[in-house]
């Protein structure tokens, strides 16, 4: 089995995540390739994480707090950067510029201004292999909707709607942090951060938005800077984006929405899609889990909606049964398993199987931009201009 020895540069909770599905790579049983953690970056090598990695990764050789000496380290082949917004376009690009191949996290740049800078560096480093972190596309119910999304089992799309609500912020007193500060979460608001999850499954299919009408609230205006002050708290909480959308599968046209909230009062982390079409729909939340809500019509039939339980059904097979239940720690393994399956081999099992490509997160960037313009304006902003990667990803090639 081939290993891809690691550096992970970031280790907040998405960095020790990854350390956990990497420990836990035994359950994969079909891989021929794994990864190793032989190195690791924090700016505070005090941090209580820094101790917990070097209890828990024993394969782990370099601890720093420059992420320059991390990337010098030939033994490193592979980095993963889990960092705030404002750090992505300089540590992305000097990444590939070191030629490492690299996992980021989202949105891949905190503007699109970065967004357009790591991509220039992206192609000019094709030997470097390069993706965004996105799990939720690993659930199985989410790669049941793909295989059906590329069957044309939902006819013709009447509408799709997508988002991701936290509830967390409703509470004022919660103090603030990076991601509420635009210096390091950026202008995008919560766009920025939870947007691009909420965006994996309609750019996947293909279904690209030609124009967007957004409305963004910046509802607490002030949070508690943890000092006996308050601090401006003046990104936006919440979007509501309502975009026309073509399915190049038919040539329709339709109208595709995206709630992304970090006010939306009783929710917990619940990341959703729903697709209405004239054959078949679907509705699905990480409220339930396990469960697809289904509805397949026929001509005259009726109309009922079914509810499938999903178990254990992965693309990378586990030694897990597939009637097992599945949940977050199983879809960030099937992740890193598609990074490493794609590293490997040069080619997805399925298409709705490979992690985001940098094209698609830059097509999300354009969107967040346009929205931005639309909420100044009061108007429906086209992105049609941005022809080359928008046809690159409607024609799945960016996969």
């Amino acid at each position: 089995m081939r290993t891809v020895r690691f550096g992970i540069i970031g280790c907040g909770m998405m960095g020790r995540e990854f350390a956990s599905a990497a420990a836990r790579w035994l359950h994969l049983p079909e891989m021929t390739v794994r990864p190793e953690i032989v190195a690791i970056c924090n700016r505070t090598l005090s941090a209580p994480k820094i101790a917990w990695f070097r209890e828990n990764v024993p394969t782990i050789e370099q601890v720093t707090s420059d992420y320059r000496k991390l990337l010098d380290n030939p033994k490193v082949e592979a980095v993963y950067i889990a960092v705030p917004h404002n750090l992505h376009e300089e540590f992305y690009v000097a990444a590939l510029a070191a030629g490492k191949h690299l996992m980021g996290e989202k949105p891949f740049g905190i503007d699109r201004k970065a967004s357009d800078a790591i991509l220039a560096a992206v192609r000019k480093h094709p030997e470097c292999f390069v993706r965004c972190a996105s799990q939720f596309m690993f659930f199985p119910a989410v790669q049941r909707i793909g295989r059906m999304i590329e069957a044309g089992a939902f006819g013709r799309i009447i509408e799709v709607n997508a988002g991701f609500l936290h509830c967390s912020d409703l509470n004022p007193q919660k103090p603030i942090n990076w991601k509420r500060m635009v210096e390091y979460n950026g202008v995008y608001g919560s766009m920025g951060d939870l947007g691009s999850h909420a965006c994996t499954v309609p750019l996947r299919a293909g279904w690209v938005p030609r124009n967007v009408r957004a409305v963004l609230s910046n509802i607490v205006r002030q949070r508690p800077d943890g000092q006996s002050g308050m601090a401006p708290c003046e990104t936006w909480d919440n979007a509501a984006l309502l975009c026309e959308t073509e399915d190049p599968a038919s040539g329709s046209v339709f109208p595709l929405t995206l709630r992304i909230e970090r006010i939306a009062p009783g929710e917990k982390n619940n990341w959703y899609v729903e697709i209405m079409g004239t054959k078949a729909s679907v509705k699905y939340s990480l409220k339930e889990t396990n469960t697809l809500r289904l509805l397949e019509y026929a001509p005259g039939g009726e109309q009922s909606w079914q509810r499938i339980d999903t178990g254990h059904e992965v693309t990378f097979p586990s030694i897990t049964a597939g009637i097992s239940q599945f949940g977050l720690c199983d879809a960030i393994l099937q992740m890193w398993a598609a990074f490493l399956y794609e590293l490997e081999t040069a080619a997805t099992p399925v298409r709705f199987a490979g992690c985001v490509t940098p094209e698609e997160s830059a097509l999300w960037h354009r969107l967040f931009t346009a929205a931005l313009e639309s909420q100044a304006t009061g108007t429906t902003v086209s992105l049609a201009k941005d022809t080359r990667i928008r046809d690159k990803v409607k024609r799945g090639q960016a996969h």
